[in-house]
């Protein structure tokens, strides 16, 4: 069994914090028969990631040559390279960080071990994605310490294909990337939705050819059917119609991503695509932490089986799906691999941005991503929280700054705009301002920050969130 032999021979004798867990509540890797026996661990949170050293395996050498296995390399090969063996499995050679909006950046480490299984995970992405190692990829993520370029980086290298990084628009600037493009004139494009969405209308204004496209591959952020069919139709105007559009979903501490499989423009993605060999997901109510029936909705919980460097079990991502985990047979590509299904949104984001007192109504702010990515009269948009006249104790006001576009006039874009979030919130924003192209560019922050600023609370600090 996977998880046994991970928690004996790794996280047991190695790990700072889960060695000390385990003494303390009496348990051992033996109790662990089967998956089920994981709620024999309490769920770890990010709040329990004070001293992300203690989460960082540190392997004893008096331990490491007992093993039969170490012995045994070391009479066949030597002890030369049984110390480089041992050393590609637990030394530290790369660090990625959480991107500390919420809370300080939590660093995690990387041994060859993680980097073999990070390419791995992104060969089968690639699967699954149905590329081809003859396409150009173009790697649009920005230049950073995240998972997503890198998992983007050695996708390349586990699938043996061509792939140019332009690190997003910080590197280049957006002018840059599509001259790029331009030049490499690539199969795939592999980037941020809202970077993306951007760099596809500003190339298509310029009368950019991009005629080979295949595949538009997505991460970072989420993305609405709306998005999706926006980005298809810039494709078209591009030059490329029929492009496949596919999701993906990651999170720092997995130290590895997941992919949709190509669907038919008219089907409904089938979910992300997981990898039992490498990593146990389950979902939890997220009131009582309780795991939940398949198919049903809750929060994301992550246990790797093969990790070495930074691991943590039973990690709560703060993330939620509302279609749950299934384990049937995938509706258009066979794979019997379990799929995380329906859509995923953020509970930290909610706390801090998304859940909140307007007017007497608690409002979800991810439902509205989606009503305003799903209307086809929007090009590009900002929600904007604000407190009337800068009051700490006044009411709160909602903004919503859009790019209209198929011609209708700006008078007819905010009483749609109204309408459509009085269907879904019950209530209306306070006010809707129209922008250009350019001005929502500077207000969301394409090319200057790591994510675009889709939703901005510019509420004073003293107030409650």
């Amino acid at each position: 069994m996977r998880l046994r032999k991970f928690l004996r021979e790794a996280v047991v004798p190695f790990s700072p914090y889960y060695g000390e867990l385990f003494r303390q509540r009496g348990i051992d890797w033996r109790d662990f028969q089967s998956i089920d026996d994981l709620d024999l661990l309490p769920l770890t949170s990010k709040a329990d990631l004070v001293n992300p050293r203690d989460f960082i395996l540190q392997p004893d050498s008096s331990v490491l040559r007992k093993r039969g296995s170490i012995i045994a390399s070391a009479l066949l090969h030597g002890t030369g390279a049984t110390k480089e063996q041992l050393e590609r499995e637990w030394r530290p050679v790369l660090m990625t960080s959480t991107t500390g909006r919420a809370a300080a950046p939590v660093p995690f480490f990387y041994t060859q071990h993680d980097l073999d299984r990070l390419a791995m995970g992104g060969r089968r992405m690639m699967e699954i994605a149905q590329s081809d190692p003859a396409f150009r990829h173009v790697n649009a993520f920005p230049f950073a310490p995240h998972l997503a370029f890198w998992q983007g980086h050695y996708a390349s290298l586990g699938f043996n294909t061509f792939m140019i990084s332009t690190g997003g628009g910080k590197a280049l600037g957006t002018e840059g990337n599509i001259r790029l493009i331009d030049r490499v004139d690539p199969d795939a494009l592999i980037a941020m939705p809202t970077f993306l969405y951007h760099l596809l209308q500003q190339a298509a204004a310029g009368g950019s050819r991009w005629q080979n496209l295949k595949r538009i591959v997505l991460g970072g952020e989420k993305v609405p059917e709306g998005m999706r069919q926006k980005i298809v139709v810039l494709c078209e105007q591009l030059g490329s119609p029929g492009v496949s559009v596919l999701s993906t979903y990651a999170f720092t501490e997995a130290k590895m991503a997941w992919t949709e499989c190509r669907v038919g423009h008219d089907k409904n993605p089938t979910g992300f695509h997981l990898y039992p060999d490498l990593g146990f997901i389950e979902i939890v109510d997220p009131q009582t932490g309780r795991r939940v029936a398949d198919g049903m909705p809750g929060e994301i919980v992550f246990t790797p089986l093969d990790s070495r460097g930074t691991v943590v079990l039973r990690y709560r991502t703060g993330d939620v799906t509302d279609g749950g985990i299934v384990y049937e047979r995938c509706p258009a590509c066979g794979r019997t691999c379990p799929r995380i299904t329906g859509n995923v949104s953020r509970l930290t984001d909610r706390h801090q941005l998304n859940i909140d007192k307007l007017k007497g109504t608690l409002v979800d702010f991810s439902e509205l991503e989606h009503l305003l990515d799903d209307t086809r009269e929007i090009g590009a948009w900002q929600i904007e929280l604000r407190k009337r006249n800068d009051d700490p104790l006044e009411c709160d006001e909602v903004i919503v700054h859009a790019v209209p576009m198929n011609g209708l006039s700006g008078d007819a874009l905010r009483e749609l705009v109204m309408r459509r979030f009085r269907e879904k919130a019950e209530f209306s924003p306070n006010n809707v301002l129209l922008h250009d192209w350019d001005e929502m560019r500077q207000l969301q922050g394409v090319g200057r920050e790591l994510k675009e600023q889709k939703i901005v609370d510019h509420r004073p600090t003293s107030s409650p969130k």
